[in-house]
């Protein structure tokens, strides 16, 4: 990872990490980038932050300056950009959106042609010419100067496609969507409700400050509460772009994303869809759904967190379905990023083809109790590469055996070492986490608490 570019493009606090500046020196990158031998054409979404509007203004700003051409869709979900890039051959697409993270955060995404995240080798050379204090991109000059077009048509065409891939009507089922006042509510209950479907919503009026606050994808319990008040089939929470999808069974449990992996990918695998009979998933992946996978005979891969590395994996070797628990779902045949209201659409599927109720679908897999310490040290990589850390770790490998498992891991993004444990009860959880945690502690690398 760069300086400002992450796994998930360039995020911080709103002019304190990620500042106007920032934003209009990447649109004026990218318009010379693009446009070196043709007019550059880029298309913008925003998620509903306040911040949000200020940033396209920034990147508009600085591409059209360099001569691109500019299309906006407005509010709309990463994964929609990701579709207009693509299918309507834009040179690239940017997302403004912090994803699951608070209002005060905010985020660019670019999107290279092909509709998935930009190479690092370009991000590297953005970042390089944030930091110069030479400017030497040229401006564009009288008719070179690019113009912005309002493009909520491409957001549309989006919304007719997501239509387009239902199998059945959702008549008289009822949907509870938790759209996290974010992209979620420009979309989401207009699929719903064009394929059929009784579609209740909540947090579906964004105010600028209340994307993600208690509600979608980090914070299930309302969704939990209002799909068993309600008595609803199903309820589907989204994050703050919409790229990501959990859901809630008919009895109020949730579905994170590795049992969408099991109940999508066992469905696949049962109807030959599921290409080179294997799933994608990353470390993080619960131990149960392996089993679970085993016992079906259907193979997995593992990769880095992050659904780049997710993705990178299936298409280098062709698989049709990969993800994350926290339910970054890729289904590549229908697209090139996470996307929730896809996995959504997915889900029904399932659920309406095989006549079936979804807590009846994962009936067969036992999730682990899980535990994840996110511990704050003082050098991340001095911590975990620590002897005495790596020997803790070891002894609670030996006592874990096959009915569990440890991860040890630096963050991607801060000085924080992440003590992952799965054991068959929360408290077994607990006991081995703080084993390691304890010589992390004596060792001296835990910040001060």
């Amino acid at each position: 990872m760069g300086k400002y570019f992450g796994t998930d493009g360039f995020r911080g606090e709103a002019n304190v990490g990620l500042t106007v500046e920032h934003a209009y020196k990447v649109g004026r990158f990218l318009g010379y980038h693009y446009g070196k031998e043709h007019k550059a054409r880029v298309v913008i979404g925003k998620d509903t932050r306040r911040s949000s509007y200020m940033f396209e203004y920034s990147l508009v700003a600085g591409l059209t300056a360099s001569g691109a051409d500019v299309y906006l869709l407005h509010v709309t979900s990463t994964p929609s950009v990701s579709y207009v890039v693509r299918s309507e051959n834009f040179d690239c697409g940017i997302m403004i959106s912090a994803s699951h993270n608070p209002y005060y955060d905010n985020g660019i995404k670019i999107i290279n042609g092909s509709g998935y995240k930009l190479e690092a080798e370009v991000e590297d050379v953005i970042e390089k010419y944030i930091d110069s204090k030479q400017d030497d991109i040229p401006f564009a000059k009288r008719e070179n100067i690019g113009k912005t077009t309002d493009y909520y048509i491409g957001r549309n065409r989006y919304i007719g496609y997501l239509i387009s891939l239902a199998t059945r009507s959702f008549k008289d089922m009822k949907v509870g969507l938790d759209c996290a006042n974010g992209s979620a509510s420009t979309i989401a209950k207009g699929v719903f409700d064009a394929l059929g479907a009784k579609t209740y919503t909540i947090n579906n009026e964004p105010n600028g400050t209340n994307i993600n606050d208690k509600c979608g994808s980090t914070y299930m319990e309302s969704l939990q509460k209002y799909v068993v008040l309600n008595g609803l089939d199903v309820g589907f929470a989204y994050d703050g772009d919409a790229d990501r999808c959990l859901a809630v069974d008919d009895k109020g449990n949730i579905i994170d994303g590795d049992l969408i992996l099991y109940i999508c990918g066992t469905y696949m695998y049962e109807r030959g869809e599921l290409n080179n009979n294997t799933i994608v998933t990353t470390v993080m992946s619960n131990l149960g759904l392996y089993k679970a996978l085993d016992e079906k005979g259907i193979a997995y891969e593992k990769t880095a967190v992050g659904d780049k590395y997710v993705y990178e994996n299936m298409m280098a070797n062709g698989h049709s379905i990969g993800g994350e628990q926290s339910g970054h779902i890729i289904f590549s045949k229908h697209a090139t990023t996470g996307d929730g209201i896809l996995t959504s659409l997915k889900i029904m599927e399932v659920i309406l083809e095989k006549k079936m109720k979804l807590s009846e679908l994962t009936k067969e897999i036992f999730i682990y109790p899980q535990i994840l310490e996110n511990v704050k040290v003082h050098n991340k990589k001095v911590a975990r590469e620590d002897a005495k850390v790596n020997e803790a770790t070891k002894k609670v490998e030996e006592l874990l055996g096959e009915e569990g498992r440890i991860l040890v891991r630096e963050s991607g993004t801060e000085d924080v070492v992440r003590v992952m444990v799965e054991a068959k009860s929360h408290e077994l959880c607990k006991e081995y986490a703080n084993m390691v945690i304890d010589v992390l502690r004596s060792q001296g690398h835990i910040k001060s608490e």
